[in-house]
C-alpha cells in the first residue's frame, strides 16, 4: 500500500458537560496530526451562560472559515476570530439557540439552531442574518417553513418558531444540490431545496450527529451506538468503533448520570481527504480513520475528564 500523504493540522472545539460555574467549560484547540501535538488557543470561561444540565450553553461548537477569519459558534452567539485567535466581533440572533454545527457555502454561513429546529443563514459579505427555515415533521412527512430571522414576518407571512427542540437539529451541510440537515430525532438527512421544500434524502437511526452526504452515501456519527458510519447507497456500510478507556483512566466519574456525561459520545467529524476522515469523541479524543481498509490510523487524547467532549472538528486551512 502506498504511503499516506502528510496529515494536516485540525482545529477542534470542546464542551465540558456538567461543569460548574467558575470552571472552564470548553475551548479551541489546534491539533498537529503529524506530530500528534495539541495546542489550546482559546479557553472558554464565561459566567453569562445557562448552567442547567448537560451541555446547554457551555462550550464552543461549530467551526467555519471565510477570508482569513475563523467563525465559531457558541450556544446563542457567533464569534469571529482572526488567525491568531484574537476576537474581532460577535453576533446574536433571537432564533439562534443551542447552536451546534455551522457550514460555509460561497459567501453564506449556515447555522443550526437546535432549540428552534431551524437553520439560519448569515451573509458573510454584509455580516448579517438574512434568512431562516424551520423544519418539522408533518402528517405527510417533513416540512420546511421559511421565515425572517430578524423578527419580522418572513416569506408567506410566517413568523419565527418558538423554541421546542423537537428534531434536535445538530448538523448542516450545503452544496450546489441543496441544503442538508439532520439531528438526534430527525430520523433522516433532510434535503431542503431552493423552493423551501423538505424531503428525506437518507434515513438515519435515532441519536446521530454530523450526518452529511459523502461520496455515494452518508457519513455520520452514530452516537447512540458508539460508532462512526459510512452508509453507501447500495446498502453496504463501513463502521468504526468509538474509542473506549478503562474506568481507572478517567476522571469525574462521580456525576453518576450518562445523560450528563459519558465516554464514547461521538461528535465532531470532518473529511481530511478521499482516504482519511477524523472523528471526535469523549473524553476529548480525535481519531483518524482510514476508509481504504476500515481501520483507525491514530488517535489523540486531549483529556481524561469524562465531561470533556469534542464538538466541532475541521481541517485547519491556514
Amino acid at each position: 500500500m502506498t504511503q499516506p500523504p502528510p496529515l494536516p493540522t485540525l482545529i477542534a472545539t470542546s464542551v465540558v458537560r456538567g461543569s460548574d460555574q467558575g470552571e472552564s467549560h470548553g475551548g479551541i484547540y489546534l491539533l498537529d496530526l503529524a506530530a500528534q501535538e495539541i495546542r489550546q488557543v482559546v479557553d472558554w470561561n464565561t459566567a453569562n451562560i445557562d448552567w442547567q444540565g448537560r451541555g446547554w450553553d457551555r462550550g464552543l461548537r461549530g467551526i467555519a472559515f471565510f477570508k482569513e477569519e475563523v467563525y465559531v459558534a457558541a450556544s446563542d452567539e457567533l464569534f469571529i476570530y482572526n488567525r491568531d485567535f484574537q476576537l474581532q466581533r460577535s453576533y446574536r440572533n433571537p432564533y439562534l439557540k443551542h447552536c451546534h454545527e455551522i457550514h460555509v457555502s460561497h459567501n453564506h454561513l449556515f447555522l443550526t439552531s437546535t432549540g428552534h429546529d431551524s437553520i439560519l443563514a448569515f451573509d458573510l459579505e454584509r455580516q448579517a442574518f438574512f434568512w431562516a427555515v424551520y423544519l418539522t415533521q408533518g402528517e405527510t412527512g417533513p416540512q420546511a417553513i421559511a421565515y425572517n430571522p430578524l423578527g419580522n414576518r418572513g416569506p408567506g407571512g410566517s413568523k419565527g418558531p418558538v423554541a421546542t427542540n423537537q428534531l434536535h437539529l445538530n448538523n448542516v451541510f450545503v452544496d450546489d444540490t441543496g441544503l442538508y440537515t439532520s439531528g438526534l430525532r430527525s430520523g433522516a438527512i433532510l434535503r431542503v431545496g431552493s423552493d423551501n421544500t423538505a424531503r428525506i434524502w437518507a434515513e438515519l437511526p435515532e441519536g446521530t450527529h454530523n450526518a452529511r452526504p459523502f461520496r455515494d452515501g452518508a457519513l455520520y456519527n452514530d452516537t447512540a451506538s458508539n460508532l462512526v458510519r459510512y452508509d453507501r447507497r447500495d446498502g453496504s456500510a463501513m463502521t468504526f468503533d468509538v474509542p473506549q478507556y478503562d474506568a481507572d483512566e478517567l476522571t469525574h466519574l462521580d456525576l453518576g448520570d450518562e445523560r450528563v456525561a459519558r465516554q464514547g459520545f461521538g461528535r465532531g467529524l470532518c473529511v481530511i481527504d478521499e482516504r482519511f476522515i477524523a472523528a471526535g469523541s469523549s473524553p476529548s479524543t480525535v481519531s483518524v480513520l482510514d476508509l481504504t481498509n476500515g481501520q483507525p490510523l491514530l488517535q489523540v487524547n486531549f483529556s481524561q475528564d469524562i465531561r470533556n467532549a469534542i464538538h466541532g472538528l475541521e481541517v485547519w486551512p491556514y
